[in-house]
């Protein structure tokens, strides 16, 4: 017989990340939830997408990250929580915490991360406190004993990756092309819908257990001399690399004012400093999301470059 899927709350559902999370949890027959603020029902695009899930066997429940009332109504329902929101808000998530804690009935707990592991970044003093927001959900959520999974995916391919990562640029270049350090430390893309799959996966899953979920797929580990040489191929024609020193991109995210220099500080991360790909995954504290679910198919670099021709 098969196991009984746990039912599942999506908080933030009608932001791009979470409106796939919300879609694939329904997708895999998780009775799915979905927190709705009250201002969502003014936004054409947002009542779309509730229409969609809602349409597709979704609860709608009334609330905010805000409203603590509401948010014991809706974690008493389910037992599994899975929070998307804006990387600036996380730290709204203190409440919806207590609120699991104090419910007990969570059997597990996905925050809203959804980028690089917090715990393993080398620039916690230049980022505007946009990892150190992620880590004291972290340590709030272990304090409590709260059972989680946390959803390391590195970059989602809808950033940086349309414009071969030129800050400033929409779409790649085809003459010249910015190399930022010396071009060969890798960084990793995933598509929202495939960050989306592997983490529904993992809801239920023992193995993931307060642990972190990496997602370094392969095919989608790439350096920024590899991503050029791909793009090259795709064009049929060679681009004047301009290599961008490491001091260099340090005076220019100086010069820059927040939050513009937000891209170049990210860029600075992972392909000078290596954050995504600078440590093996410890399987005492983590897995990779390729290897637990081969069955997931998840579209790399190269496939997502095609779109861009």
């Amino acid at each position: 017989m098969e196991e009984k899927k746990s039912k599942v709350l999506v908080i933030g559902a009608t932001g791009n990340l979470g409106y796939h999370l919300a879609q694939f949890s329904l997708k895999f027959s998780h009775p799915t939830f979905v927190l709705v603020r009250d201002s969502a029902f003014n936004d054409p695009l947002k009542v779309q997408k509730l229409q969609a899930l809602s349409n597709s066997g979704a609860t709608l429940i009334k609330g905010s990250l805000e409203d603590e009332k509401s948010l014991v109504e809706a974690v008493k329902q389910v037992e599994v929580v899975i929070c998307s929101i804006p990387s600036k808000h996380a730290l709204d998530q203190r409440v919806l915490i207590r609120v699991i804690k104090e419910s007990g009935c969570i059997k597990r707990f996905i925050p809203s991360e959804f980028g690089a592991d917090p715990d393993r970044i080398q620039i916690s003093d230049m980022d505007y406190n946009f990892y150190s927001r992620k880590a004291e959900i972290r340590r709030l959520v272990e304090a409590e004993g709260i059972p989680y999974t946390y959803i390391s995916c590195n970059f989602l391919m809808s950033y940086l990756l349309p414009s071969l990562v030129q800050p400033g640029l929409k779409t790649p270049p085809r003459d010249k092309v910015s190399v930022f350090g010396d071009g060969n430390v890798k960084a990793v893309f995933v598509k929202e819908q495939d960050v989306a799959a592997f983490t529904i996966c993992s809801v239920d899953d023992p193995r993931t257990l307060n642990k972190v979920l990496y997602l370094r797929p392969p095919g989608n580990v790439y350096s920024m001399n590899e991503l050029v040489e791909v793009w090259e191929s795709k064009i049929g024609k060679k681009l004047e690399k301009i290599y961008v020193p490491e001091d260099e991109l340090l005076i220019k995210i100086k010069e820059t004012p927040y939050p513009d220099n937000m891209q170049m500080i990210f860029i600075y991360s992972t392909f000078v400093k290596g954050d995504h790909t600078y440590f093996d995954i410890d399987s005492s504290r983590g897995a990779e999301g390729t290897q637990l679910y081969p069955n997931v198919k998840y579209t790399t670099i190269s496939e997502f470059l095609e779109t861009l021709l």
